[in-house]
């Protein structure tokens, strides 16, 4: 009977919600938002088509080959338009690295998590032209993260003017993200589940119905504009032998640690060309264009055998390479050294400060690395195995999922992509395997390694991200008792014993912390009453065992009180570990989180 009435009751609050005055402004606002990302996706690919028409459509590069006499193109020639890309971003990356740099997605979750999904309008125009550049003139990258950002980005633009509160902010931010993919790959369902698996962490009713009209008006749009047609078309492939369930699970770990070894490169490309090249920065993404350009010079003499200026497949996006995989038309041993070309291409891309997403390459790479290992699969056992082109499109969503810990929205992505059924099997076996086997390697993804690297970890969930939006000088306490380092014992022991404060922080003539004492020093020198009354505060005093700043956040302080199972710890300036200005205890952290957890629920 109880739960009955708590299942009416439950119900009797969904329907007040979705017929409640509050909800309108927040779907017109989906519809709105939908539409913008649906015309915002059209421009940005119309922009990347038009820079790489115009940098490799021949005339740009015919007019080289006029300058110097020939009427063929020398094979150098591949090297000015990414170099060009280069030296016309790197003003943005340098000037506005969090709008134009790298591939946007975990700016947006840090945005969500920390800054009540506050993200600037400008975005809009850095990240699209910043973007459009890199991919359009050679850069090894992807559509979909730029426009998740700038989707997002319209979203939290339209929030702030209608002065929400942030927790509707941020659904509207998701609502863009939905859009930006749902109208990029002509997958609804897909921009949905993005939205909600990758960016928000967040499945409740109230997060969903507005992301769904976002991500529905968003493909409507798109279709209007680009068309209605799948982004790959792949021929019918069938089970043919229930081997294939293991080769399936075979692909899933090989795709699994290929996605972690993309990872680790990306992000050592990005250290390395942040903190090790010595140049200036504005510079480094044409440093990185004239890389892409030798990579891609190399492709065309070592595999295509071609000596003269021409787009090598690992330019841009790369949905043409990857169509020739699906349909089974590139030799085994060319989609590997692609699989490992795009790794390369990618990683100097965005690590030198260039722009665009991730998602593309990482469908390229499965592709590369799904097709090459179907084909030499189907060589060996041709009477059980389906043609190298299924392993192509079931490894294509295998790499994604591994490098995005999101096998559902991957799953449905690859479906969307290819409108066949028929491949939802082999791709949920490759994916969650794939998937196990990165997370078993590190629990973070391509997205939130990047957080992880500025010390914010998203995969604790919502109490880790509130822990983390609060930095220790909002709980803190500021006037602390402290003892001079000529204290005598007896004084010590009788103010400790006095006083409810566990921690006392000893100080020199200037006021510098020299140490501190607990009822723990002092413990050993209540019975050596000859020694005792010679000793003084500075004679007991121990080097504190862990130390805070203003600027640390309460998930560090929290995990400092674990590790080293303290009450208090003392909090110094972040210049002069010796300048104390303040102490911090475990119960300010937790009355500090309650504190934002209902400013957070007022909010709503």
């Amino acid at each position: 009977m109880r739960s009955g009435l708590k299942i009416k009751q439950r119900l009797e609050e969904y329907f007040a919600y979705f017929t409640g005055a509050e909800q309108i402004p927040l779907i017109t606002l989906a519809v709105v938002i939908g539409t913008l990302a649906g015309i915002g996706s059209w421009i940005f690919r119309l922009s990347v088509t038009g820079i790489q028409d115009l940098l490799w459509g021949g005339t740009f590069l015919s007019a080289f080959g006029a300058l110097l006499g020939t009427s063929s193109l020398p094979i150098f020639l591949v090297l000015v338009p990414p170099m060009l890309g280069g030296l016309l971003v790197g003003p943005l990356s340098a000037f506005f690295p969090s709008e134009a740099k790298g591939h946007g997605v975990p700016e947006v979750m840090e945005a969500v998590s920390r800054q009540g999904g506050l993200l600037r309008i400008r975005t809009v125009l850095l990240r699209g032209v910043a973007s459009a550049l890199t991919i359009g003139s050679g850069g090894s990258a992807g559509r979909e993260g730029p426009i998740v950002q700038i989707g997002s980005s319209i979203g939290s633009w339209l929030g702030q003017i209608f002065n929400m509160p942030a927790r509707r902010i941020r659904i509207l931010v998701g609502c863009g993200a939905a859009g930006g993919i749902a109208a990029t790959f002509n997958a609804p369902l897909a921009g949905v589940l993005f939205s909600m698996e990758i960016i928000l962490g967040d499945f409740t009713i109230r997060t969903f119905s507005p992301i769904v009209i976002s991500s529905a008006i968003a493909t409507a749009v798109g279709r209007a504009l680009m068309g209605n047609e799948p982004t790959f078309l792949i021929p019918s492939y069938n089970f043919l032998s229930g081997w294939e369930f293991l080769f399936y699970a075979l692909l899933g770990i090989l795709c699994g640690i290929v996605a972690r070894v993309f990872i680790t490169v990306l992000y050592w490309s990005e250290t390395f060309f942040d903190d090790r090249l010595r140049m200036p920065s504005i510079l480094k993404p044409a440093f990185g264009g004239l890389l892409i350009g030798l990579l891609g010079i190399s492709y065309l003499v070592l595999i295509d055998h071609s000596f003269v200026a021409g787009y090598a497949p690992i330019f841009g996006n790369g949905y043409g390479p990857m169509g020739g995989a699906l349909l089974g038309k590139l030799a085994w041993s060319s989609m590997l050294v692609l699989a490992v070309m795009k790794i390369i291409g990618t990683s100097i891309t965005l690590g030198s400060g260039g722009s665009g997403g991730v998602f593309a390459p990482s469908l390229f790479i499965g592709a590369m690395v799904g097709g090459s290992y179907g084909s030499m699969i189907h060589t060996l056992f041709p009477s059980i195995t389906a043609p190298g082109g299924a392993y192509a499109t079931v490894g294509m969503g295998a790499v994604v999922a591994a490098t995005a810990h999101a096998p559902i929205t991957t799953i449905l992505i690859l479906f969307e992509l290819t409108n066949d059924y028929r491949i939802i099997l082999p791709i949920m076996i490759t994916c969650i395997t794939a998937t196990l086997v990165s997370r078993a390697i590190s629990p973070d993804s391509i997205y939130t390694t990047k957080l992880k690297k500025k010390g914010i970890h998203l995969e604790g969930g919502r109490d880790v991200n509130i822990m983390q939006s609060l930095q220790v000088r909002e709980a803190m306490t500021e006037h602390v008792k402290t003892l001079s380092e000529a204290t005598p014992f007896r004084e010590l022991l009788r103010i400790v014993t006095t006083s409810r404060v566990q921690y006392f922080p000893v100080v020199d003539a200037q006021g510098e912390m020299t140490g501190i004492i607990t009822f723990d020093n002092l413990r050993d020198l209540l019975f050596e009453e000859e020694i005792r009354d010679l000793l003084l505060a500075k004679d007991i005093a121990s080097e504190p065992v862990s130390r805070l700043t203003p600027d640390d956040n309460l998930w560090t302080a929290i995990e400092k009180f674990a590790i080293k199972d303290l009450d208090q710890i003392v909090v110094v300036s972040p210049d002069n570990p010796r300048r104390l200005l303040g102490m911090i205890s475990h119960r300010e952290v937790i009355n500090a989180y309650n504190r934002e957890i209902l400013r957070r629920t007022l909010e709503t």
